[in-house]
Protein backbone atom coordinates (compact mmCIF):
# COMPACT_ATOMS: atom_id res chain seq x y z
CA UNK A 1 0.00 0.00 0.00
CA UNK A 2 2.93 2.60 1.01
CA UNK A 3 4.22 1.49 -2.27
CA UNK A 4 1.70 2.32 -4.57
CA UNK A 5 0.96 5.38 -2.66
CA UNK A 6 4.79 6.35 -3.44
CA UNK A 7 4.03 5.18 -7.14
CA UNK A 8 1.15 7.26 -7.53
CA UNK A 9 2.81 10.61 -5.67
CA UNK A 10 5.49 9.85 -7.91
CA UNK A 11 3.21 9.59 -11.18
CA UNK A 12 1.40 12.77 -10.31
CA UNK A 13 4.71 14.67 -9.94
CA UNK A 14 5.44 13.69 -13.37
CA UNK A 15 2.15 14.79 -14.78
CA UNK A 16 2.99 18.16 -12.91
CA UNK A 17 6.28 18.43 -14.39
CA UNK A 18 5.14 18.28 -17.42
CA UNK A 19 2.37 20.51 -17.66
CA UNK A 20 4.62 22.81 -16.06
CA UNK A 21 6.62 22.40 -19.00
CA UNK A 22 3.97 22.92 -21.71
CA UNK A 23 2.33 25.87 -19.61
CA UNK A 24 6.01 27.70 -19.99
CA UNK A 25 6.25 26.85 -23.53
CA UNK A 26 3.12 28.40 -24.27
CA UNK A 27 3.13 31.54 -22.87
CA UNK A 28 3.53 34.32 -25.12
CA UNK A 29 2.88 32.66 -28.43
CA UNK A 30 0.33 34.38 -30.62
CA UNK A 31 -3.57 33.51 -30.19
CA UNK A 32 -3.24 30.74 -27.80
CA UNK A 33 -5.76 30.01 -25.20
CA UNK A 34 -4.08 28.80 -21.89
CA UNK A 35 -6.65 26.57 -19.29
CA UNK A 36 -5.89 27.66 -15.99
CA UNK A 37 -7.42 29.82 -13.07
CA UNK A 38 -9.36 32.59 -14.09
CA UNK A 39 -7.64 35.72 -13.98
CA UNK A 40 -9.36 38.23 -11.29
CA UNK A 41 -6.19 40.76 -11.00
CA UNK A 42 -4.41 42.60 -14.02
CA UNK A 43 -2.13 45.91 -13.46
CA UNK A 44 -0.53 47.95 -16.24
CA UNK A 45 1.56 51.01 -16.55
CA UNK A 46 3.41 52.92 -19.05
CA UNK A 47 6.66 55.37 -19.26
CA UNK A 48 9.48 54.23 -17.02
CA UNK A 49 12.57 56.71 -17.03
CA UNK A 50 15.14 54.05 -15.92
CA UNK A 51 17.22 55.92 -14.91
CA UNK A 52 15.02 57.44 -12.27
CA UNK A 53 13.42 55.71 -8.99
CA UNK A 54 10.71 53.61 -9.29
CA UNK A 55 9.19 53.42 -5.78
CA UNK A 56 5.75 52.50 -7.19
CA UNK A 57 6.77 48.41 -7.90
CA UNK A 58 6.47 48.47 -4.50
CA UNK A 59 2.49 49.13 -4.56
CA UNK A 60 2.66 47.06 -7.83
CA UNK A 61 3.92 43.95 -6.16
CA UNK A 62 1.85 44.46 -2.69
CA UNK A 63 -1.41 44.16 -4.96
CA UNK A 64 -0.14 41.30 -6.75
CA UNK A 65 -1.40 41.37 -10.11
CA UNK A 66 -1.77 37.79 -11.98
CA UNK A 67 -0.57 39.20 -15.41
CA UNK A 68 1.28 43.15 -15.56
CA UNK A 69 0.96 44.62 -18.58
CA UNK A 70 3.60 46.92 -19.65
CA UNK A 71 2.08 49.69 -22.62
CA UNK A 72 4.54 51.49 -24.22
CA UNK A 73 7.70 53.56 -23.34
CA UNK A 74 9.33 50.88 -21.36
CA UNK A 75 12.35 52.37 -21.34
CA UNK A 76 12.99 56.05 -23.01
CA UNK A 77 16.03 55.03 -25.61
CA UNK A 78 15.71 57.52 -28.22
CA UNK A 79 18.57 56.52 -30.15
CA UNK A 80 20.00 54.65 -33.27
CA UNK A 81 22.37 53.25 -31.71
CA UNK A 82 21.04 49.58 -30.38
CA UNK A 83 24.47 49.53 -27.64
CA UNK A 84 22.25 52.19 -25.99
CA UNK A 85 19.03 50.79 -26.15
CA UNK A 86 20.17 47.48 -24.68
CA UNK A 87 22.29 49.54 -21.82
CA UNK A 88 19.09 51.06 -20.98
CA UNK A 89 16.66 48.00 -20.99
CA UNK A 90 19.41 46.45 -18.35
CA UNK A 91 18.99 49.10 -16.25
CA UNK A 92 15.21 48.89 -16.00
CA UNK A 93 15.89 45.13 -15.54
CA UNK A 94 18.12 45.53 -12.83
CA UNK A 95 16.05 47.56 -11.15
CA UNK A 96 15.04 45.44 -7.90
CA UNK A 97 11.20 46.21 -7.77
CA UNK A 98 11.33 45.32 -11.42
CA UNK A 99 12.67 42.08 -11.17
CA UNK A 100 10.03 41.47 -8.12
CA UNK A 101 7.47 41.90 -10.53
CA UNK A 102 8.71 40.49 -13.05
CA UNK A 103 9.05 37.22 -11.12
CA UNK A 104 5.54 37.36 -9.24
CA UNK A 105 3.72 38.37 -12.49
CA UNK A 106 3.12 37.05 -16.06
CA UNK A 107 4.78 40.10 -17.60
CA UNK A 108 2.80 41.40 -21.19
CA UNK A 109 4.12 44.30 -23.34
CA UNK A 110 4.43 46.23 -26.64
CA UNK A 111 6.45 49.29 -27.40
CA UNK A 112 5.33 53.39 -27.71
CA UNK A 113 7.71 55.08 -28.95
CA UNK A 114 10.78 56.30 -26.64
CA UNK A 115 11.51 52.69 -26.15
CA UNK A 116 10.74 51.98 -30.10
CA UNK A 117 13.58 54.27 -30.69
CA UNK A 118 12.25 57.83 -31.32
CA UNK A 119 9.98 60.42 -29.85
CA UNK A 120 6.82 60.30 -31.94
CA UNK A 121 8.14 57.91 -34.36
CA UNK A 122 6.45 56.00 -36.72
CA UNK A 123 7.69 54.27 -39.95
CA UNK A 124 10.41 56.48 -40.67
CA UNK A 125 12.52 55.74 -37.76
CA UNK A 126 15.79 53.77 -39.33
CA UNK A 127 16.44 51.40 -36.86
CA UNK A 128 13.14 49.66 -36.61
CA UNK A 129 14.27 46.20 -37.24
CA UNK A 130 17.17 46.42 -34.51
CA UNK A 131 15.20 47.97 -31.93
CA UNK A 132 12.38 44.74 -32.67
CA UNK A 133 15.63 42.53 -31.81
CA UNK A 134 16.62 44.43 -28.54
CA UNK A 135 12.67 44.56 -27.46
CA UNK A 136 12.50 40.44 -28.07
CA UNK A 137 16.08 39.71 -26.13
CA UNK A 138 14.71 41.89 -22.66
CA UNK A 139 11.25 40.82 -22.83
CA UNK A 140 12.41 37.08 -23.60
CA UNK A 141 10.11 36.01 -26.45
CA UNK A 142 10.08 32.45 -27.20
CA UNK A 143 12.39 31.72 -30.00
CA UNK A 144 9.18 30.38 -32.28
CA UNK A 145 6.72 33.51 -31.40
CA UNK A 146 6.05 35.02 -34.66
CA UNK A 147 7.67 38.69 -32.82
CA UNK A 148 11.18 36.49 -34.00
CA UNK A 149 9.87 35.71 -37.61
CA UNK A 150 7.70 38.94 -38.29
CA UNK A 151 7.91 42.61 -38.43
CA UNK A 152 6.60 44.47 -35.33
CA UNK A 153 5.55 43.34 -31.99
CA UNK A 154 1.79 42.86 -32.19
CA UNK A 155 1.18 40.06 -30.01
CA UNK A 156 -1.89 38.00 -28.60
CA UNK A 157 -2.78 35.26 -25.90
CA UNK A 158 -6.52 33.88 -24.14
CA UNK A 159 -5.73 32.91 -20.62
CA UNK A 160 -8.55 31.13 -18.60
CA UNK A 161 -10.75 28.42 -19.07
CA UNK A 162 -14.16 28.30 -21.53
CA UNK A 163 -16.61 30.61 -20.26
CA UNK A 164 -13.44 32.79 -18.11
CA UNK A 165 -11.48 33.77 -21.09
CA UNK A 166 -9.37 36.95 -20.47
CA UNK A 167 -7.74 37.92 -24.33
CA UNK A 168 -4.83 39.94 -24.58
CA UNK A 169 -4.24 41.66 -27.85
CA UNK A 170 -1.45 43.95 -28.00
CA UNK A 171 -1.21 46.24 -30.66
CA UNK A 172 1.72 47.77 -32.57
CA UNK A 173 1.25 51.46 -33.29
CA UNK A 174 4.66 52.28 -34.24
CA UNK A 175 6.53 50.04 -36.47
CA UNK A 176 3.65 50.88 -39.97
CA UNK A 177 2.88 53.91 -38.22
CA UNK A 178 2.53 56.54 -41.33
CA UNK A 179 4.86 60.11 -40.21
CA UNK A 180 2.85 62.55 -38.04
CA UNK A 181 1.19 65.60 -39.87
CA UNK A 182 2.10 68.99 -38.42
CA UNK A 183 -0.23 72.36 -38.17
CA UNK A 184 1.11 74.52 -40.80
CA UNK A 185 0.74 77.20 -38.38
CA UNK A 186 2.13 76.50 -34.75
CA UNK A 187 1.08 79.58 -33.57
CA UNK A 188 -2.67 79.10 -34.56
CA UNK A 189 -3.34 75.75 -33.99
CA UNK A 190 -6.14 74.75 -32.35
CA UNK A 191 -5.18 71.94 -30.22
CA UNK A 192 -2.46 71.73 -27.17
CA UNK A 193 -0.49 69.25 -29.26
CA UNK A 194 1.37 70.18 -32.45
CA UNK A 195 -0.39 67.49 -34.78
CA UNK A 196 -3.21 67.93 -37.65
CA UNK A 197 -5.05 64.99 -38.36
CA UNK A 198 -3.95 62.89 -41.67
CA UNK A 199 -7.36 62.09 -43.54
CA UNK A 200 -5.37 60.91 -46.17
CA UNK A 201 -6.61 57.06 -47.09
CA UNK A 202 -3.31 55.66 -47.42
CA UNK A 203 -2.17 57.11 -43.89
CA UNK A 204 -2.16 53.75 -41.42
CA UNK A 205 -1.08 53.11 -38.19
CA UNK A 206 -1.16 49.29 -37.79
CA UNK A 207 -0.17 48.23 -41.97
CA UNK A 208 -2.47 46.11 -43.56
CA UNK A 209 -1.26 43.09 -42.26
CA UNK A 210 -1.61 44.06 -38.71
CA UNK A 211 -5.30 45.01 -39.91
CA UNK A 212 -5.94 41.64 -41.32
CA UNK A 213 -4.28 39.83 -38.15
CA UNK A 214 -6.35 42.23 -35.72
CA UNK A 215 -9.82 40.53 -37.48
CA UNK A 216 -8.45 37.49 -36.79
CA UNK A 217 -7.79 37.95 -33.28
CA UNK A 218 -11.14 39.84 -32.56
CA UNK A 219 -13.10 36.62 -34.09
CA UNK A 220 -11.70 34.68 -31.30
CA UNK A 221 -13.59 33.54 -28.27
CA UNK A 222 -13.37 35.39 -25.13
CA UNK A 223 -15.26 36.82 -22.58
CA UNK A 224 -13.05 39.91 -22.03
CA UNK A 225 -10.32 41.31 -24.06
CA UNK A 226 -8.13 43.90 -23.24
CA UNK A 227 -6.58 45.96 -26.49
CA UNK A 228 -3.54 46.92 -25.68
CA UNK A 229 -2.71 50.33 -27.92
CA UNK A 230 0.07 52.32 -26.50
CA UNK A 231 -1.80 55.43 -27.62
CA UNK A 232 -4.86 56.78 -26.70
CA UNK A 233 -7.67 55.27 -28.98
CA UNK A 234 -10.92 56.83 -27.94
CA UNK A 235 -9.43 60.70 -26.49
CA UNK A 236 -9.55 62.89 -30.12
CA UNK A 237 -9.07 66.42 -29.34
CA UNK A 238 -5.46 66.81 -27.61
CA UNK A 239 -3.31 67.48 -30.72
CA UNK A 240 -0.91 64.80 -28.94
CA UNK A 241 -0.33 61.34 -30.44
CA UNK A 242 -3.71 59.71 -30.50
CA UNK A 243 -5.55 57.12 -32.88
CA UNK A 244 -7.07 60.82 -33.97
CA UNK A 245 -4.30 61.62 -36.02
CA UNK A 246 -5.42 59.67 -38.54
CA UNK A 247 -9.00 59.53 -37.91
CA UNK A 248 -9.86 56.94 -41.05
CA UNK A 249 -7.65 55.19 -39.03
CA UNK A 250 -9.36 55.69 -35.89
CA UNK A 251 -13.14 54.74 -37.37
CA UNK A 252 -11.63 51.52 -39.08
CA UNK A 253 -11.01 50.38 -35.42
CA UNK A 254 -14.33 50.85 -34.08
CA UNK A 255 -15.97 49.39 -37.45
CA UNK A 256 -13.60 46.59 -36.91
CA UNK A 257 -14.76 45.80 -33.13
CA UNK A 258 -18.70 46.36 -34.57
CA UNK A 259 -18.22 44.28 -37.65
CA UNK A 260 -16.35 41.41 -35.90
CA UNK A 261 -19.33 41.28 -33.26
CA UNK A 262 -16.26 41.53 -30.47
CA UNK A 263 -17.97 41.04 -27.65
CA UNK A 264 -16.07 42.41 -23.69
CA UNK A 265 -13.64 44.76 -25.31
CA UNK A 266 -11.67 47.51 -23.14
CA UNK A 267 -8.65 49.49 -24.38
CA UNK A 268 -5.99 50.39 -21.91
CA UNK A 269 -3.52 52.92 -23.34
CA UNK A 270 -0.84 54.99 -21.71
CA UNK A 271 2.06 57.65 -23.08
CA UNK A 272 -0.06 60.94 -21.61
CA UNK A 273 1.57 61.17 -18.36
CA UNK A 274 -1.97 61.35 -17.00
CA UNK A 275 -4.56 58.76 -15.78
CA UNK A 276 -8.00 58.63 -16.68
CA UNK A 277 -11.08 57.03 -18.18
CA UNK A 278 -12.53 58.10 -21.60
CA UNK A 279 -16.05 56.19 -23.00
CA UNK A 280 -17.73 56.65 -26.23
CA UNK A 281 -20.98 55.52 -26.62
CA UNK A 282 -22.44 52.74 -28.76
CA UNK A 283 -24.79 55.35 -30.58
CA UNK A 284 -21.47 57.38 -31.89
CA UNK A 285 -19.64 53.83 -33.04
CA UNK A 286 -22.46 51.53 -33.89
CA UNK A 287 -21.08 48.72 -31.19
CA UNK A 288 -23.34 47.33 -29.37
CA UNK A 289 -21.80 48.86 -25.89
CA UNK A 290 -19.28 51.54 -25.16
CA UNK A 291 -15.89 51.37 -25.91
CA UNK A 292 -13.60 52.49 -22.90
CA UNK A 293 -10.03 53.34 -23.70
CA UNK A 294 -8.61 53.30 -19.43
CA UNK A 295 -5.12 55.52 -19.66
CA UNK A 296 -2.18 54.55 -17.06
CA UNK A 297 0.85 56.98 -17.39
CA UNK A 298 3.11 57.07 -15.85
CA UNK A 299 5.04 55.30 -13.54
CA UNK A 300 7.47 57.62 -12.52
CA UNK A 301 7.21 60.89 -14.08
CA UNK A 302 4.50 62.72 -13.03
CA UNK A 303 2.59 65.36 -15.52
CA UNK A 304 2.45 69.29 -16.03
CA UNK A 305 -0.17 70.74 -13.81
CA UNK A 306 -1.49 72.51 -17.24
CA UNK A 307 -2.86 69.00 -18.41
CA UNK A 308 -5.09 68.92 -15.56
CA UNK A 309 -7.69 71.36 -17.86
CA UNK A 310 -6.40 69.07 -21.18
CA UNK A 311 -9.65 68.42 -23.27
CA UNK A 312 -11.25 65.29 -23.68
CA UNK A 313 -14.68 65.57 -24.15
CA UNK A 314 -14.66 62.07 -23.70
CA UNK A 315 -13.34 61.56 -20.65
CA UNK A 316 -15.47 60.00 -17.12
CA UNK A 317 -14.79 61.97 -13.98
CA UNK A 318 -11.44 63.53 -13.79
CA UNK A 319 -7.60 62.67 -14.78
CA UNK A 320 -4.96 62.46 -12.58
CA UNK A 321 -1.33 63.74 -13.23
CA UNK A 322 1.12 62.30 -10.77
CA UNK A 323 2.71 58.82 -10.98
CA UNK A 324 0.40 55.92 -11.16
CA UNK A 325 -0.53 52.38 -12.07
CA UNK A 326 -3.45 51.11 -13.71
CA UNK A 327 -5.44 48.03 -12.27
CA UNK A 328 -8.47 45.88 -13.83
CA UNK A 329 -10.44 43.75 -11.71
CA UNK A 330 -12.71 41.35 -13.50
CA UNK A 331 -15.35 39.57 -10.96
CA UNK A 332 -16.56 36.53 -12.83
CA UNK A 333 -19.32 34.97 -10.30
CA UNK A 334 -22.33 36.46 -12.18
CA UNK A 335 -23.99 35.59 -15.44
CA UNK A 336 -21.66 37.81 -17.13
CA UNK A 337 -18.15 39.23 -15.81
CA UNK A 338 -17.96 42.74 -14.21
CA UNK A 339 -14.68 44.85 -14.84
CA UNK A 340 -13.31 47.35 -12.34
CA UNK A 341 -11.14 49.72 -13.62
CA UNK A 342 -8.90 51.92 -10.94
CA UNK A 343 -6.15 54.35 -11.45
CA UNK A 344 -3.68 53.95 -8.15
CA UNK A 345 -1.17 56.01 -7.16
CA UNK A 346 2.65 55.62 -6.04
CA UNK A 347 1.30 53.62 -2.69
CA UNK A 348 -1.65 51.67 -4.41
CA UNK A 349 -4.58 53.34 -3.16
CA UNK A 350 -7.21 54.14 -5.47
CA UNK A 351 -7.50 57.24 -6.56
CA UNK A 352 -10.02 56.91 -9.93
CA UNK A 353 -12.04 53.99 -10.18
CA UNK A 354 -15.01 53.27 -12.86
CA UNK A 355 -17.05 50.13 -13.98
CA UNK A 356 -16.20 49.00 -17.55
CA UNK A 357 -19.46 46.73 -17.65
Amino acid sequence: MIRQLSLLSVSRLVINIRIAIISCFLVGLPGLAIAEQPLTKIAFGSCIRQDKPQPIWNAVNAYHPEVFVLTGDNIYGDSEDMKVLRAKYDLLGNDEGFKKMRQQSRLLATWDDHDYGVNDGGIEYPMRKESQVEFNRFFKVPANSPRRSRPGVYDSLSIGPKGKRVQFILLDTRYFRTKLKRWPDPKKRPTPGPYAPNPADDASVLGETQWKWLEDQLKQPAEVRIVVTSIQAVAAENGWETWNNFPKERQRLFDLIRTTKADGVVMVSGDRHLGEMSRISAKETGIAYPIVDFTSSSLNQPSNPKNKHEPNRYRVGENYLLVNFGTIEINWTGKTPAVTLAIRDIDGKVVLKHKAF
